[in-house]
């Protein structure tokens, strides 16, 4: 993968290939058999709202445009749209493991997989690809059993426990131990910008008691920040904590680089992150 320029910070690193820029791990780098990136908004063919990096939001874009942006994406990651795996998002806890049969699906005008949030395969040259716009990306990967895992984790996927249900699965998948599988969050919405109600917030502390340290009140408002319960979540579920990284990116703060459902008020486009084993 030609990432060009490359500006890089303790949390992040933002890469320039073309017109594209996107984002990736400094702790995920060092592993040559690992392709992973966040995309910006920048780098695409799409205009207005979804200008122009857009992966999604169908009634917004054209489908042409949509395409297009993905065969970009094939270019920065070194392989052509059939050897994608994407899916049909709706806010759920359920992982679809990935084989090389299902190479091509989701990317229009192929059928996606339906209500699948989470993707994880130990596949080759197969790259897996979830869409973003304020919910957290959270990348996994197993060095030692070469498997990766993304999970689109936003406020129901995070109270539902999507990021534990993927450790989970690698292990009984692929035999991964938990101490040996990394998970990154990308960016998404901030603690200060994840504002909800009253009921919405009592079914976070009604799960765990202990989520009650990830939230603050302001008004009528709570603010809980979701970052913090993956990360607990993954540590409960047997990650170390020195192989959990956070890019500290708030969607909604840096309009400028990333669409945001809230910032946007839902008139924005989609990114797209991505991981990909290469071939031995």
């Amino acid at each position: 993968m030609d990432h060009g320029q490359i500006i890089r910070r303790k949390k992040y690193n933002l890469n320039q290939a073309g017109e594209c820029q996107f984002l990736t791990f400094p702790q995920l780098e060092k592993y040559t058999e690992l392709k992973h990136l966040f995309t910006t908004r920048l780098g695409g063919v799409s205009e207005g709202c979804c200008s122009s990096w857009n992966f999604g939001a169908k009634s917004l874009d054209t489908e042409g445009n949509i395409i297009r942006n993905y065969e970009i994406l094939g270019d920065v990651l070194g392989i052509s749209t059939d050897r994608m795996v994407t899916s049909a998002q709706t806010h759920t806890t359920n992982i679809r493991v990935v084989t090389a049969e299902d190479g091509g699906t989701g990317i229009l005008p192929n059928l996606s997989f339906q209500d699948v949030d989470g993707l994880v395969t130990d596949e080759r040259n197969l790259a897996i690809v979830t869409g973003h716009a304020d919910c957290n990306p959270v990348y996994f990967y197993d060095p030692v059993k070469q498997v990766i895992g993304l999970a689109h984790s936003g406020w129901k996927g995070t109270l539902g426990g999507i990021s534990e249900k993927m450790a989970a699965l690698m292990g009984q998948r692929y035999g991964s131990r938990p101490r040996d599988i990394l998970a990154g969050i990308g960016p998404a919405l901030c603690q200060d910008c994840f504002e909800v109600d009253r009921d919405v917030a009592d079914q976070f502390f009604g799960r765990n008691p202990a989520y009650r340290d990830f939230a603050y009140e302001k008004g009528i408002k709570i603010y809980i920040d979701l970052k913090r319960i993956i990360r607990y979540d993954l540590q409960k579920a047997g990650l170390l904590d020195e192989h959990i990284f956070d890019m500290e990116l708030c969607t909604k703060e840096n309009m400028d680089l990333f669409f945001s459902h809230r910032g946007q008020q839902g008139k924005r486009g989609i990114m797209a992150a991505a991981m990909m084993l290469n071939l031995r």
